[in-house]
């Protein structure tokens, strides 16, 4: 097996390539979910370049037997700053260190054909301010260019555990890439090897390119993916909401004719001779008549319905519902849109408390009303037990099946966003308030 390369070039010198590896998991820490604090990150780094530094010198002086193991010494590196870094779990860290360590390769091996190709990599001399310019400059570019094109792959917002196929897919394709690119450094006899110095770096690369766009691509999809079933999720729940609000509009026609037909039973009752019957018979179709008939009317159906409905449920469920809203502010919102906005922060306000164990402290409070241009829609409840938020401040259900709940909120959001307007949720003393803002043209337009 023959390694001999001619006209070989120098090795990529230790340190630049202990500050790419480094620069790269600068990079994915800042576009990826992070579960920890930013001072947390920026301490990570700081300690992690000496050590970083320390296992590329120590590869160096490692045989060239040894030097597989150098190479996992200096990815264990990178793992150990993702993963004390983000906070993530041991399948996202290894998921995000591999995309870095191609990065770091590909970035490393371009500088260096670039620098060999100016001649730039010797000793100091009267080029060496050029070779630091074209260094910085190379280095630059390329991890600025890679944050570009990452930012938009990556949630920063909420956390994405890749699958174990996509795990293994990408450590399969780390380790392919990494393989393929250094083969001339193992041996030159082979279809795929170099044999000529520059011949070398070119390969590699090009390689460590294919690699990272590869990576690039699978990340793309599973993120397209995922964006894909959330919308539909999204559309699911909003064809639910239209579909309770249509069989909630036949309820309440249904219940206008019984409440006609009681009054005339009612009336029959006057005829009863027995006191006690009467006195009996009253009370019951009274109770029926007061429960039958609770109305709200806004100036919008669709939100009377939906206000109706939801002013039944809390009246079984001991709440106290007060709603004051200016429906006629809705007439350029889709039935739709309206059915799931308000029954989204209807439902939410009614299970959060329905679990209060003491029925004064069950309210919920409504409100809709214009403020300067914006239609602002308020619904406020009470809660008693202490809210989960994740690291970024989001709240995070506290339900068991969490990956089945969460659509609602994410529904609002779109919904607000549809209209130009924008959702916000604030908790203060016990109060639970959901802010969705409009503005007047978009929520009133024909």
């Amino acid at each position: 097996m023959s390694t001999t390369i001619t006209n070989a070039l120098p090795n990529i010198p230790r340190l630049y390539t202990a500050i790419c590896e480094w620069l790269a998991c600068l990079v994915y820490l800042h576009v990826v979910y992070r579960r920890t604090t930013r001072r947390r990150m920026v301490i990570v780094l700081i300690l992690g370049m000496p050590v970083m530094i320390a296992i590329q010198y120590l590869d160096g002086v490692m045989t060239e037997q040894f030097w597989i193991l150098g190479m996992l010494l200096a990815f264990s590196g990178m793992a150990m700053m993702m993963a004390a870094g983000s906070g993530s779990p041991g399948r996202e860290t290894l998921y995000n260190t591999s995309r870095a360590f191609v990065l770091a390769e590909l970035v490393a091996s371009l500088h260096w054909q670039v620098a060999t190709f100016m001649d730039l990599n010797g000793p100091v001399n009267h080029a060496s301010w050029l070779s630091l310019c074209v260094l910085l400059l190379t280095y630059a570019i390329c991890f600025a260019l890679a944050w570009f094109v990452e930012r938009t792959n990556f949630n920063s917002t909420a956390p994405a555990t890749p699958s174990a196929s996509a795990v293994t897919a990408t450590v399969a394709i780390t380790v392919v890439t990494f393989a393929m690119s250094n083969l001339s450094f193992v041996s030159t006899n082979t279809p795929f090897s170099g044999k000529v110095g520059q011949e070398v770096f070119y390969i590699r690369t090009l390689v460590d390119c294919c690699g990272f766009a590869v990576l690039y691509a699978q990340q793309e999809q599973a993120r397209r993916i995922t964006a894909n079933a959330e919308l539909a999720s999204i559309d699911a729940q909003l064809e639910s909401q239209h579909q309770e609000y249509l069989q909630s509009r036949e309820n309440l026609e249904a219940l206008g004719r019984l409440s006609h037909d009681l009054k005339h039973q009612i009336a029959a009752l006057r005829a009863e001779f027995d006191p006690n019957r009467v006195a009996q018979g009253f009370e019951q179709l009274e109770e029926s008549v007061r429960l039958s008939s609770v109305q709200q009317h806004t100036g919008n159906p669709v939100l009377d319905v939906i206000l109706t409905s939801k002013t039944r449920i809390c009246t079984r469920r001991h709440i106290t519902f007060t709603a004051v809203a200016d429906g006629k502010l809705l007439s350029g919102l889709s039935s739709m849109d309206i059915a799931s906005l308000f029954g989204n922060a209807l439902d939410n306000a009614i299970e959060a408390t329905s679990q209060l164990r003491d029925p004064q402290q069950r309210l919920i409070r409504l409100a809709l009303y214009k403020h300067s241009s914006f239609v602002v829609m308020r619904v406020e409840n009470y809660y008693g037990a202490n809210l989960r938020t994740d690291s970024a401040g989001n709240l995070r259900t506290t339900k068991k099946d969490s990956h089945s709940h969460g659509y609602g909120v994410k529904s609002m959001h779109h919904i607000a966003r549809q209209y130009g307007g924008e959702m916000t949720i604030q908790t203060d003393n016990h109060w639970f308030t959901v802010t969705v803002m409009f503005p007047v043209a978009s929520a009133t337009a024909a």
